[in-house]
């Protein structure tokens, strides 16, 4: 089969596109799956560089990606729910390929109207903004949340849970995008570049932050006493101590098909928008990666066809 190597860890032209990969084992409790389209994460060109080697290790050659749209060719022999013909969508590994073997348990269909190639989008933000909001921060109907980067994707994936459990949500943004930020159906808007803006912030129960840093640092102090401090980006050393009752949690997105299914559905039903900038072939993965890694590329698909 085709698809995307890395033989050593460094560049985007380290991603090698190669004929003639073998293709994955299909075990008794997994699902063959046709690759459609796979998506761009973050997490992928900090692995593929080996800043996040310690975190996700690497047996090389590697094949990235962690999200996978595509259709049904083969199932285990224990696969019950899943037959050839099925259009599905995962939170796999190995997805960067023309064929991935996925764990029956962590597979969903996908729903009827939905997108195919798009929807690859869905799983790894999906999952992160979720547990961001729901295990990270821990938020509660009728709490104040603040979400930093609520127009990133993550962020647009917290800020939806957050609604939907009934919470208060502050969207924190650019200057520039604090009227695009309106249209999330957000309480508040707040400029995370403007530190009178901050200053001027009232205390919140807990932030779901995406962002990290210095950002990071100046939102830990609006959190009050006893309140969550979520993150998935970078949270800076030694900031924790300035308020030993405020509780940080890092979110590694852990796979829960019923959920991705969860934002297929509403994403189906326009409840939920996640934007998409580019479509880009799989053999441009490299390309892809150093439009990622540059920032501001937006989310990229990989689309698994010639």
């Amino acid at each position: 089969m085709k698809a995307v190597r890395l033989y050593d860890y460094g560049g985007p032209e380290n991603l090698k596109y190669e004929d003639g990969v073998p293709e994955p084992a299909l075990s008794d409790d997994s699902v063959l799956v046709e690759t459609s389209a796979a998506s761009v994460n973050p997490i992928d060109w900090k692995i593929r560089s080996g800043a996040r080697q310690m975190d996700f290790p690497l047996k090389l050659p590697a094949i990235l990606g962690r999200d996978v749209s595509g259709v049904v060719r083969a199932v285990g022999r224990n696969i019950r729910t899943f037959k050839p013909g099925d259009r599905v969508l995962a939170f796999a590994e190995a997805t960067y390929a023309e064929r991935v073997a996925v764990e029956g348990s962590i597979l969903t269909h996908l729903p009827e109207g939905s997108n195919l190639v798009d929807s690859a989008a869905i799983p790894l933000i999906a999952l992160t903004g979720d547990q961001l909001v729901r295990l990270a921060a821990r938020a509660h109907p009728g709490q104040t949340l603040l979400v930093s980067g609520a127009l990133g994707s993550v962020g647009r994936a917290a800020v939806h849970t957050a609604k939907k459990l009934g919470v208060k949500v502050i969207a924190g943004v650019r200057a520039r995008q604090l009227a695009e930020a309106r249209t999330l159906g957000v309480s508040d808007t707040v400029a995370l570049d403007d530190d009178s803006a901050i200053a001027a912030l009232a205390m919140v129960d807990g932030v779901a932050d995406t962002v990290g840093g210095e950002t990071a640092a100046r939102l830990f102090g609006k959190v009050k006493n006893g309140g969550q401090f979520g993150y998935a980006s970078v949270f800076p050393d030694g900031v924790s101590k300035l308020n030993p009752t405020v509780t940080v949690t890092r979110v590694f997105a852990r796979p829960d098909a019923s959920k991705v299914r969860e934002f297929a559905d509403d994403i189906r039903d326009g409840t939920f928008l996640l934007p998409i900038s580019r479509r880009m072939p799989l053999r441009d993965a490299g390309e892809a990666h150093a439009l990622a890694q540059r920032g501001g590329a937006g989310k990229i698909i990989l689309v698994c066809r010639d």
